[in-house]
């Protein structure tokens, strides 16, 4: 072996894989050619690991006008209303460096949807983090990404109007930092191609820095192993007001037809979109890595094609209009290079001083990365785990118990966070932090798009399949829960080392349960993210699928919420509960301090039934609050009802559950549930609807007063409400950074 093959091994690249890219150029790399390769081979933008199994996913359907393998999915909600929607991670710079980590994964995400040719309007967040009651790194964690979130997603203008926050012993080591993010389209969509020899590509936006080389796509395709300060200059630097100028500037070439192709420069920097964009067109191209500006001196070619520093687009348009792109820019005061020329030969040719520093076949690339079956084994500690007592006796004091759980920091009022983040931008937000799931009534229209997060790492640690059809289940009916039709999905797979048998079995199940469901319940995945190596040694993460589920309204006005409404509503419970429902639930977890026994299993057909029940009740103006059951089990959904409203509530446990035991009845996390609210003499109607559609529903209690009565426990809502908002900013308090 060469002295220049043992190269490869510190860029992340296996021996085997180093004799694959000598195969396909028949020579050895240059230094510049494996850098490239090292970057478009990796775990993060290769999916090596991961792409033979996304095949199973359902990813087509009337709705899906651009699925998988473009900068974000493009789904219609309506006719001549098409919207772009997409989830990324950025768990390991978020972890290393929390503010700048956090930012950058704004970026890119607005960077994906924004190469569709749509406009970003709305960012849903999904956080993991380690326990706040423990080591004062995870609260100063927590304060860097909501920092960097917010200051990101402020400065541009583009809203956080949801998602979730969530805390385990698991994530206290690799945390994670996933952002989803809407856009609408103005047209057609646009599409990461090249497709005709001769146009030219031009560079668009920051310029280029030593920030972020090796960043995403190193980092998130390895495991941590101590050591994380030395990975800070790995972690991209992020100028939100150069992105904003950059989305403008991005959105008036698409509307004046000046783009033939458009394509962010996120994980793997220029070499991204050069090959990509080729490969994926039959063509190739040329790049003159000198014509690329750079805001340091004496960066080599290999830095310059590799570097992931941010606010950059690369753009491809007619060699007659590169003058009109170019002035277009400078008006902007963006600066644009023509940095490159398309050609008819499939190969990405890189030019540095009069001379060809790699010359490698685009598909090479792009394309031919290795695709690994990986061995699979299921781990024989799940036995003993689902025959283990899951955590269900019953508590000394109920209403303890009950208040234990809201003021834990997985239920308290998340405020302190989502204060932070402007949702109001364009005005369109209908219902933003805090509710079942986000409604954004799109700009000029009745329509609105409705939004929601749920990843349940819990379950999918007990059994990953049964975990995943869950967390398709919960998004979907968070967002019926609004009175919208789940159309589409975008997802976020983070799981710990593909390279661990178990993690990969892990990882086939979690693709096939949400497969399982979207499919059950129509609603097609039109792309997402592969996390892997979200583990620091071999202490994984639990697998964590994030789904994000788009859903539509016909009319904005027509938003069912979350909080109770009037004095005197009936209060009704729409699915059946059953009384053993423990295995990874909340309760189980914050008062018993298990994880054990079987994730409650979900009726898919149940849930279509019921999302279809909420969409015509609503439409039908019968409810006047609708909210999902879920973690905590009723007694914490009746709880967030009134929590969200002030008013309290007089419920009868076994009429709503007909569960015997009151705390099974109040805390058994039976999904396919819906706390519903209607006036006293729509209760009949409502009823009798549910029986029709074949939904199980039963009258519960009323609405109103200054306490929580459950029968079996009582709670001052005054006082609870004090407690649950004050709970986060108490833990954080102390906060060492």
């Amino acid at each position: 072996m060469s002295t220049r093959t043992a190269l490869h091994r510190d860029l992340g690249l296996s021996d085997d894989e180093y004799e694959a890219i000598v195969t396909r150029l028949g020579r050895e790399p240059s230094y510049t050619e494996l850098a490239m390769f090292s970057v478009m081979w990796s775990e993060h933008c290769s999916y090596k690991s991961s792409r033979l199994h996304l095949r199973r996913l359902p990813t087509t359907g009337p709705q899906v006008l651009v699925g998988p393998g473009e900068g974000a999915g493009v789904v219609a909600l309506a006719p001549g209303v098409a919207v772009a929607w997409k989830i990324e991670s950025h768990n390991h710079p978020s972890f290393v460096e929390p503010v700048n980590g956090a930012a950058t994964g704004v970026g890119g995400i607005v960077r994906d949807v924004l190469s569709m040719g749509a406009r970003p309007i709305a960012l849903l967040d999904s956080l993991r983090f380690g326990p706040l009651e423990g080591a004062a790194r995870n609260r100063y964690l927590l304060e860097g990404v909501v920092a960097g979130i917010s200051s990101y997603g402020n400065s541009i203008g583009v809203p956080t109007v949801g998602g979730e926050t969530s805390f385990d012993p698991c994530y206290e080591g690799n945390i994670l930092v996933n952002v989803a993010c809407l856009g609408v389209l103005e047209g057609p969509p646009m599409h990461a191609r090249a497709e005709r020899p001769g146009d030219v590509a031009v560079l668009i936006g920051a310029a280029t820095g030593r920030d972020g080389i090796g960043g995403a796509s190193v980092l998130a395709s390895v495991s941590f192993a101590g050591g994380d300060d030395a990975k800070r200059p790995a972690v991209q630097v992020g100028d939100p007001f150069a992105e904003k100028l950059l989305i403008e500037a991005c959105l008036e070439l698409v509307r004046g037809g000046l783009l033939h192709g458009l394509q962010d420069l996120g994980a793997g920097g220029l070499t991204c979109p050069a090959s990509e964009m080729t490969a994926g067109s039959g063509t190739g191209i040329a790049v003159d890595v000198d014509a690329v500006h750079r805001r340091e001196p004496n960066m080599e070619p290999f830095e310059v094609m590799i570097s992931e520093s941010q606010e950059r687009m690369l753009a491809i348009a007619d060699e007659a209009r590169v003058a009109e792109v170019l002035e277009l820019c400078d008006r902007w005061g963006l600066p644009a290079r023509v940095v490159g020329r398309i050609t008819a030969q499939p190969r990405v040719v890189v030019h540095a001083d009069d001379a060809i520093v790699a010359d490698v076949p685009a598909p090479a690339l792009a394309d031919d990365a290795p695709l690994y079956d990986r061995p699979r084994r299921r781990p024989g500690w799940l036995d003993e785990l689902a025959a283990a007592p899951c955590g269900d006796d019953p508590p000394a004091e109920l209403a303890e118990a009950w208040l234990a759980l809201l003021t834990s920091p997985e239920h308290a009022c998340k405020r302190w966070i989502w204060e932070q983040y402007d949702h109001m931008i364009f005005l369109g937000t209908v219902q933003g932090p805090g509710a079942d799931a986000a409604v954004i009534r799109l700009p000029g229209r009745d329509v609105a798009a409705v939004l929601s997060t749920d990843g349940p790492g819990r379950y999918c640690y007990l059994d990953p399949r049964a975990g995943a059809i869950a967390a398709v289940a919960e998004a979907a009916r968070n967002v019926a829960c609004t009175g919208a039709r789940p159309l589409a999905v975008t997802n976020c797979l983070n799981l710990g080392s593909p390279e661990d048998e178990e993690v990969m079995w892990q990882f086939a199940e979690v693709v096939d349960g949400i497969a399982q469901a979207c499919t059950a319940l129509g609603t097609p995945v039109t792309g997402g993210n592969v996390s892997f190596y979200n583990a620091t040694g071999d202490r994984a993460i639990h697998p964590t699928p994030v789904i994000g589920m788009l859903g539509v309204l016909d009319d904005a006005r027509h938003a069912v919420g979350a909080a109770f409404s009037a004095p005197g509503d009936a209060i009704a419970v729409l699915g059946d509960t059953r009384a053993g429902d423990f295995g990874g639930s909340d309760f189980a977890a914050t008062i018993h301090g298990t994880l054990a026994g079987r994730p409650p299993e979900v009726d898919l057909a149940a849930e279509a039934r019921l999302a279809s029940l909420l969409h015509r009740l609503a439409a039908q103006r019968v409810l006047t609050c609708a909210h999902d059951c879920s973690g905590g089990g009723l007694a914490v959904a009746l709880a967030e009802c009134a929590l969200r409203s002030g008013l309290g509530f007089s419920v009868d446990l076994a009429a709503a559950t007909a569960v015997a035991e009151p705390h099974r009845a109040a805390f058994s996390e039976t999904p396919g549930r819906v706390v519903a609210t209607c006036a006293q003499d729509a209760l009949p109607d409502l009823l009798r609807a549910a029986r029709a559609a074949g939904v199980p529903a039963r009258a519960a209690g009323v609405v109103g007063g200054p306490v929580m009565d459950i029968g079996a426990a009582r709670l001052e809502l005054g006082a609870v409400r004090d407690a649950w908002e004050a709970a986060l900013p108490s833990l954080l308090s102390d906060t060492v950074s």
